[in-house]
């Protein structure tokens, strides 16, 4: 009796976690998410930090270092980015503050440099009243008045209406998730996607 043998090919599907299936985007949405399960108390305070990979002590921190800690979990360091760019082109960024030259213990902590940052190495997004034009990932900069500005960014998570997507901040209650998207006057709109160099 001859045996007669007959080779299948056999399909393997291999499925990425969750997380690696994300655009850039979408795992800065799911990150800034997450911090909102960090108690924090707001503290504008100026610390000497570690650099790079500095923060302040945890538990405190403003609406900068909600963008910063976001973009660290993804292993993006912005204080080492905005200082490396501010070292190399401190004539471009604002001089609200009086300084010099670079201090990488505060540079990044500051809305205006961050704004300078994400013009210089992100995209430049529209600013509307359109909420279709506000993405999770983008990173929204506004007007508080008195020269009092605030950041945050949008997250894929909707409003209780459904028209517009949420904004983890800190605008003195902590790292939150909130509906304010239209509260106060934007002055930025950017994406700054690290895996694109945009």
């Amino acid at each position: 009796m001859r045996l007669i043998c007959f080779v299948i090919p056999v399909l393997v599907i291999c499925a990425l976690p969750a997380e690696a299936q994300m655009t850039f985007a979408g795992r800065l949405s799911s990150a800034a998410i997450s911090l909102t399960k960090q108690e924090v108390v707001y503290d504008p305070s100026y610390y000497v930090l570690d650099y790079p990979g500095g923060d302040v002590p945890e538990g405190r921190g403003v609406c900068t270092d909600v963008v910063i800690r976001a973009y660290r979990r993804l292993g993006i360091d912005l204080q080492k980015e905005v200082h490396e760019d501010m070292k190399a082109f401190f004539n471009l960024y604002p001089k609200n503050w009086g300084l010099s030259k670079p201090d990488r213990n505060i540079d990044h902590r500051r809305v205006p440099n961050l704004m300078t940052f994400f013009i210089r190495h992100g995209e430049i997004r529209p600013i509307t009243n359109n909420a279709e034009d506000y993405s999770p990932g983008d990173i929204v900069c506004w007007d508080l008045g008195q020269g009092l500005t605030h950041i945050g960014i949008v997250v894929d998570k909707k409003s209780a209406d459904g028209k517009r997507y949420l904004i983890v901040h800190n605008i003195g209650g902590g790292q939150v998730l909130a509906d304010c998207l239209f509260t106060y006057k934007i002055i930025g709109h950017y994406l700054y996607d690290f895996s694109s160099g945009k």
